[in-house]
C-alpha cells in the first residue's frame, strides 16, 4: 500500500518548479492533491499528469497573497474532503530589481506578500482542521536565504524567507501538543523558473549542476511520509557543485 493512500494534500505554487514536483511525488505516493496557483492552465497540466498516472487531483486556482482567496480554498477542502493531512506552502516570487539601489516599496511588497504573507494565510486557514484531527504536516519551501544573509537574493526575499523559517519553528512550539508538525525546507540553488528573474542570467550548464525540482519533490515526499511522532524541523538541500563554494575556492587560488 502506498504510504499516503487516503491522505489529502494541498500544494501551493503547484503549476511549476518545486510545487509541481511535490504534487507529482505526493500523488505518486497515493495522496489526493489539491493544486493552487494564480493561473489555471499550468495547474490543469499538472493535474492531467497526475490523473493519467492513476492519481487524484483537484485544481483550485487562487491568488495566495489575498487572505480571502486562501480561505476560500481551505473551505473547499473542508467541505469536499473533511480534512487536510499535508500542506506544502511552496508559492514564492522574486524580482529582478532586488538590490537596495533598485528596490521600490511596490517591489518589496510583492516579494514579501508572495513569500511570507501567502504562507501565513495558508497556515492560518488550515490549522483549525489539523487541530481538530490532532494530526497534520506543514511543509514550507523557504530558502538558504532564510538562514544565511547574502546579496544574491535581495533584502526583501531574504527577509521574507527568514520570516518563513521563524514561522515554521513557531508552529512546532505552539502546535506540537496537537500532533501537528512543521518543516522548513531550505533549498540552495534549484533549477526552477524563478531563476529567470535573476538580474544576471543563469546558463543551461550551471542549471544542470543545480538541485532539480524533482530532488526537492522527493524530499518533500519523504517528510510527508514520516510517522506522526517525528518532525524534521528544518532541512537544507543544495547542489554538490555549490557555486558559492566554487567561487570562494577560486578566490583562494585552490
Amino acid at each position: 500500500m502506498k504510504k499516503l493512500q487516503g491522505k489529502i494534500a494541498w500544494v501551493t505554487g503547484a503549476g511549476s518548479g518545486i510545487g509541481e514536483a511535490a504534487a507529482l511525488a505526493l500523488a505518486e505516493e497515493g495522496a489526493s492533491v489539491v493544486l493552487t496557483g494564480r493561473r489555471r492552465e499550468p495547474l490543469e497540466s499538472v493535474a492531467a499528469r497526475i490523473v493519467a498516472a492513476g492519481g487524484v487531483a483537484d485544481v483550485q486556482p487562487g491568488d495566495l497573497t489575498v487572505a480571502a482567496a486562501v480561505q476560500g480554498v481551505a473551505d473547499h477542502i473542508r467541505s469536499r474532503y473533511g480534512r487536510l493531512d499535508i500542506l506544502v506552502a511552496n508559492a514564492g516570487v522574486n524580482i529582478p530589481d532586488r538590490d537596495w539601489s533598485q528596490l521600490t516599496p511596490a517591489g518589496a511588497e510583492a516579494v514579501i506578500d508572495g513569500n511570507l504573507s501567502s504562507a501565513f494565510y495558508c497556515v492560518a486557514a488550515v490549522l483549525p482542521m489539523m487541530r481538530a484531527q490532532k494530526d497534520g504536516v506543514l511543509i514550507h519551501t523557504a530558502s538558504m536565504a532564510g538562514r544565511f544573509i547574502g546579496g544574491l537574493s535581495g533584502p526583501a526575499y531574504t527577509a521574507a524567507k527568514h520570516g518563513v523559517v521563524a514561522m515554521s519553528h513557531s508552529i512546532n512550539m505552539a502546535e506540537c501538543v496537537n500532533g501537528i508538525r512543521s518543516t522548513a525546507v531550505l533549498p540552495g540553488e534549484v533549477a526552477t523558473p524563478i531563476l529567470d528573474k535573476r538580474p544576471i542570467p543563469v546558463s543551461a550548464e550551471d542549471r544542470a549542476k543545480m538541485v532539480q525540482s524533482s530532488d526537492v519533490g522527493d524530499l518533500i515526499r519523504y517528510i510527508a511520509c514520516l510517522p506522526p511522532h517525528v518532525v524534521i524541523n528544518e532541512v537544507m538541500i543544495a547542489p554538490t557543485w555549490n557555486r558559492g563554494y566554487v567561487a570562494a575556492l577560486q578566490r583562494a587560488g585552490t
